[in-house]
């Protein structure tokens, strides 16, 4: 597999994500440099940026290795989601574009007719579009970088359910809309802590596989016998 160069953060980051690379286990830029069909100085500028992000650490005698986070730091993601995806949607309310508002009313019928149809593995990534979309229609660059940022960390950290009543999900996702379109901020803003609140319910902490540790704030354990 050969990827342009700059293209290599992110295909690190997510294979993270997608659990290609074990928590804890290290990242050479050797192998790294292989896998992806580029030279050494790029995978470099990518474990660094990686590294701020929290994906990556630096260990003493090993090099470059997967993070591995906390139960609290897990904790804390879910905690600063429902902090920012609200002044996201404030932002949106007050700055969205009638482009915006078609994809987004777009993917709420899309939503809410799938919903109905019980195609519930469907609903993943139209619901992780939405929220992408909600978060551009911010138009603020910086609150975009950290809402992408959090969402990966969060993909990485937590499986997520199927909601019991996608249905009714779907319809606070055109609620939401609704306000953005009418440049409601304070509605938009309170009807996506609703949301968002009621979506951290269906968030599960994915057990690490076989081998892994699981790290708590105060030490780590190993674990065997456990599957992702």
């Amino acid at each position: 597999m050969r990827i342009p160069a700059h293209s290599v953060c992110t295909a690190i980051r997510d294979d993270i994500v997608a659990g290609v690379y074990e928590r804890g286990s290290r990242l050479t830029e050797e192998l790294l440099a292989r896998r992806y069909g580029v030279s050494r100085v790029p995978v470099r500028e990518a474990l660094r940026t990686l590294e701020a992000e929290g994906f990556v650490v630096t260990r003493r005698h090993a090099g470059a290795c997967v993070a591995e986070p906390t139960e609290r730091e897990a904790a804390d993601l879910l905690e600063i989601r429902m902090l920012l995806e609200p002044l996201g949607a404030a932002r949106a309310a007050q700055r969205r574009t009638d482009a915006h508002l078609k994809v987004l009313r777009g993917l709420v019928r899309l939503g809410q007719e799938r919903s109905k149809e019980g195609g519930g593995e469907d609903l993943r990534p139209l619901g992780a579009w939405f929220h992408e979309t909600l978060a551009q229609a911010s138009a603020s660059p910086g609150l975009i970088t950290l809402l992408t940022q959090v969402r990966h960390k969060i993909a990485w950290m937590y499986a997520v359910e199927i909601p019991e009543r996608p249905v009714e999900s779907w319809a606070e996702h055109g609620a939401v809309v609704d306000a953005v379109a009418r440049r409601d901020v304070e509605r938009a803003r309170t009807l996506t802590a609703a949301h968002i609140a009621r979506e951290t319910t269906v968030h599960r902490l994915r057990v690490p596989r076989a081998g892994e540790r699981v790290r708590t704030s105060q030490h780590a354990v190993n674990t065997t016998g456990l599957h992702h």
